[in-house]
């Protein structure tokens, strides 16, 4: 009985000096302005042995400088007063509202000395562009790259003096931003494993900064007994790359050991 008792006492003791150890923790930063780009550890990161470590995402910081306007959908098409002269204009790279996108066309459209007889705005009720034509003009958005995808017309030409959209617009391509790193398991996207650390929608309107810190820190398994690099990668919820146009990104990690 006494032999029991003191093996017990001896377990109870260890078990006790273990939960009291003192836990590695430390945190791992990151910047660059690509949104894949690997990170050395000069020394590497080496765990001990027969310990498990997990990470989290602590705090993200850029600007919304992702663009909804690039080569792929920024052709816009009209002709004066029934005529069948066709002025075309390329919208340049950036983050756009219908409101900026009006303005741009309607200052061309001023150069090419024509008045704003065309004009752009939203319907926020049924979420569709409103396409307002004046004095005969007509809008082709048959051309290959047309800004109609985003505004969610056809691709034809309109004459009408007042048109809504057929689709709702797609002014937002971005509804999710996934932060991944390669160094992680636990973690599924639409059903299939991925390294996604942590995922959210930007807070600010596009051109204002992104200070993303979460108000409760999610741990995820990292896989590794050390670290040498670290791949990290930001993309939109199909997995595509995020375009920074040449935006620094930081982002600040947390390891503990668990």
């Amino acid at each position: 009985m006494e032999h029991k008792l003191l093996e017990k006492i001896v377990f109870n003791t260890e078990k006790s000096a273990f939960n009291t150890e003192p836990k590695e923790s430390f945190q791992i930063v990151v910047s660059d302005n690509k949104t894949k780009f690997n990170t050395r550890f000069n020394p590497h990161i080496q765990f001990k042995n027969n310990k498990s470590y997990e990470i989290a995402l602590v705090n993200l910081e850029t600007y919304y400088s992702f663009p909804n306007i690039t080569t792929d959908n920024n052709h816009f098409s009209y002709s004066p007063h029934n005529t069948e002269i066709w002025y075309h204009m390329l919208i340049p790279e950036g983050s756009y509202d219908i409101e900026d996108i009006n303005k741009f066309i309607q200052e061309k459209m001023k150069q090419n000395g024509h008045g704003p007889d065309i004009t752009l705005s939203a319907n926020t009720n049924t979420l569709k562009a409103v396409l307002i034509i004046k004095n005969g003009y007509h809008v082709d958005f048959r051309p290959e790259h047309s800004v109609c995808r985003v505004l969610g017309f056809n691709n034809k030409v309109y004459t009408n003096e007042y048109q809504e959209s057929e689709n709702p617009v797609n002014i937002l391509n971005i509804n999710s931003i996934l932060v991944n790193i390669d160094i992680i398991s636990g973690s599924y996207v639409n059903g299939q494993t991925a390294p996604t650390v942590y995922s959210f929608f930007p807070g600010v309107s596009p051109g204002y900064k992104i200070i993303e810190t979460p108000a409760n820190l999610v741990y995820l398994p990292i896989t590794l007994d050390s670290i040498y690099s670290m791949q990290t990668t930001l993309t939109d919820q199909n997995g595509n790359l995020l375009n920074l146009r040449g935006e620094n990104i930081t982002i600040r990690f947390h390891v503990r050991q668990i």
